[in-house]
C-alpha cells in the first residue's frame, strides 16, 4: 500500500511538472504586446551646436563690444562671443597668426599687416567714437588747450600747468605750478595710433619726432606709460598733474574732467559726442573701408575722432563660425547701432553702414 502511494506521488509530480513547462513555452511563444501608438514619449529634438566666436583687440570699443556681444548671445544662444580687450597691437597680431576668429582695431591694418595675413582679410568699421585729454587738477573745472600747448606738452616742452601757453588761453583761471605728467599707452595701442597720427597732422616738430604709430617713443622725460584706455584713465585719476589720451568713455564714466581743443579753424571745442560726429561727417570711405580724419574742418567739429574696425577673414576653413560671425556682424550693424550713444560711441550714418554691410556678405 505504501508502494502504491509512493508511485502514485511521483506520477502526480511529474505530470505537474509537465504543465507547468507547456504553460510556460506558450507563455514565451506568444508575440510581445506593440506599443500603443502615442502611449511612449517622442525622443527630444537634439540641442543645437554652439558656435564659439574667439576675438581679440582693441580697448578703444572694448565697452560697446562686450554689451553687444552680450545681448547678440542672448538673442541667439547658439552663438557665443569671447572678446578680450588686449590692445590693437595683440589683437592685429593674434589674427594675423590664427589665434583668433576676429580682430580689433583702432589703426584698421596697413598694407603690410594685410599681406603678413596672406590677404585674407575684409576691414570692417562698426563704429566710432573720440579721443579726449583727461587732466587731474582738482581745482580747474575748465580747462582750454591750444595747439602748441597739447603738442607741447607730449614733446615734454611744457612741463609746468602754470606755462604761459597754457595760461594764456585760460584767463582768470588759477593754474597751479604743479608739473605736468603726461600719460601715455605702454601697450601697441590704436589709440596711440589715432593721437599721433592727429599731433603729426597738427605739428611739423611731431611728424618729424616721434611721428605716428601704434606705439612712439614718447619724448616727455616725465611720462609714465598705462596699459589699454583702462590703464591709463587709471593713471590719471591718481596721479596729481597728469593729463593722457583716452577714449571718451572712459572719461565720460569714472567723471574725469576733460579739456577743450583748439581745431582747424581757431575754435575751442569741447569733447561731446555731437561735436565729433561733426569730425566724421564728410569722410568718404574707400574701396577699403579705411579712411581717417587726422585734421578736420568746421568751427564746431571736435578734432580727434575716428572709426574703429572688426578684423574678419575673407574665407573661413568652419563655415558655421563664418555664417556665425555674417550674423553677428549684420546685428551690430543694425540694432546694435542703436546702443552706441547711451555708451559714449558715435553711432554710423545709414550710408556708412550699409556699405559695411556690403563688405560683411563677401565673408565665405
Amino acid at each position: 500500500m505504501r508502494s502504491f502511494d509512493r508511485r502514485s506521488a511521483i506520477r502526480s509530480l511529474f505530470a505537474f511538472s509537465a504543465l507547468a513547462l507547456s504553460v510556460d513555452a506558450c507563455k514565451k511563444s506568444e508575440p510581445e504586446a506593440m506599443p500603443t501608438p502615442g502611449s511612449a514619449a517622442a525622443p527630444a529634438p537634439a540641442a543645437p551646436s554652439v558656435v564659439t566666436l574667439q576675438g581679440s583687440g582693441a580697448s578703444f570699443p572694448a565697452p560697446l563690444y562686450s554689451r553687444w556681444f552680450r545681448e547678440f548671445s542672448a538673442k541667439n544662444p547658439n552663438v557665443r562671443v569671447n572678446y578680450q580687450a588686449t590692445g590693437s597691437g595683440a589683437g592685429i597680431k593674434a589674427f594675423s597668426e590664427g589665434q583668433t576668429d576676429f580682430g580689433a582695431s583702432d589703426a584698421a591694418m596697413s598694407d603690410d599687416e594685410i599681406k603678413a595675413a596672406q590677404g585674407n582679410v575684409v576691414l570692417l568699421p562698426v563704429t566710432a567714437g573720440h579721443i579726449v585729454l583727461a587732466y587731474n587738477l582738482p581745482d580747474v573745472k575748465e580747462l582750454k588747450l591750444s595747439r602748441e600747448a597739447y603738442v607741447g606738452i607730449f614733446l615734454g616742452e611744457i612741463t609746468k600747468w602754470n606755462d604761459p601757453k597754457i595760461a594764456k588761453t585760460n584767463p582768470g583761471v588759477k593754474l597751479p605750478a604743479t608739473g605736468v605728467t603726461p600719460v601715455n599707452r605702454s601697450d601697441g595701442s590704436g589709440t596711440t595710433f589715432v593721437f599721433t597720427q592727429h599731433l603729426s597732422a597738427v605739428s611739423d616738430k611731431w611728424k618729424s619726432g616721434p611721428g605716428t604709430g601704434k606705439s612712439v617713443n614718447w619724448p616727455a622725460k616725465a611720462a609714465v606709460g598705462g596699459p589699454k584706455n583702462d590703464g591709463v584713465a587709471a593713471l590719471i585719476q591718481r596721479t596729481p598733474g597728469a593729463i593722457g589720451y583716452i577714449e571718451y568713455v572712459y572719461a565720460a564714466t569714472s567723471n574725469q574732467p576733460t579739456a577743450e581743443l583748439e581745431n582747424k579753424a581757431g575754435k575751442f571745442v569741447a569733447p561731446t559726442p555731437e561735436a565729433a560726429s561733426a569730425a566724421l561727417a564728410h569722410v568718404t570711405l574707400p574701396d577699403d573701408l579705411r579712411a581717417w580724419v587726422t585734421d578736420p574742418e568746421g568751427d564746431d567739429v571736435y578734432p580727434i575722432a575716428t572709426y574703429t574696425w572688426i578684423l574678419a577673414k575673407k574665407k573661413y576653413a568652419d563655415k558655421t563660425k563664418a555664417d556665425a560671425l555674417k550674423s553677428l556682424l549684420k546685428w551690430c550693424l543694425g540694432e546694435g547701432q542703436t546702443l552706441a550713444s547711451s555708451l559714449h560711441y558715435l553711432p554710423l550714418p545709414g550710408a556708412v553702414t550699409d556699405r559695411v554691410a556690403k563688405a560683411v556678405e563677401t565673408i565665405e
